[in-house]
């Protein structure tokens, strides 16, 4: 590498429910910057983070070039990298829902990926089925 890797940053934890992950969602969701906060009858926290994990994706395809072909080589996510691709994901299929107003969008979004189902759901299943079909090229992994 030709410059220095840049140094990693410290994220404090949410203040009021002192989760580092929760921060992390709310800053990459934020675009004007407000932070407000929705109330919800049940444990949302708990719904949340079951749908986060529900629409992480653990391996990915990587184009990887070999002898004038390229080839989709399966690969495993680091944990990092696993939480920032299902946070971009539930942020972005939820921006693309038809309701009103994005809290309604996301929560919406949110119930979906709790449920097994909806858009960022059906994008983490695409991701390891194109992973299961390429995997007799994982032999050329990076």
């Amino acid at each position: 590498m030709r410059k220095a890797k840049p140094r990693k940053r410290i994220i404090l934890p949410d203040p009021k429910y002192n989760d580092v992950l929760v921060t992390k969602f709310v800053n990459n969701l934020m675009l004007g910057g407000k932070k407000t906060i929705d109330r919800t009858k049940e444990d949302g926290i708990e719904v949340w983070k079951k749908a986060l994990a529900n629409i992480t994706p653990s391996v990915e395809v990587k184009s990887r070039r070999i002898g004038g072909a390229t080839f989709q080589v399966p690969t495993e996510i680091r944990p990092e990298r696993k939480q920032s691709i299902g946070m971009k994901n539930l942020i972005s299929f939820s921006r693309k829902r038809s309701e009103k107003t994005m809290a309604l969008k996301l929560a919406a979004e949110i119930q979906a990926a709790y449920k097994e189902e909806g858009a960022a759901f059906k994008r983490k299943e695409d991701i390891h089925r194109m992973a299961e079909a390429n995997k007799a090229f994982s032999h050329f992994r990076f």
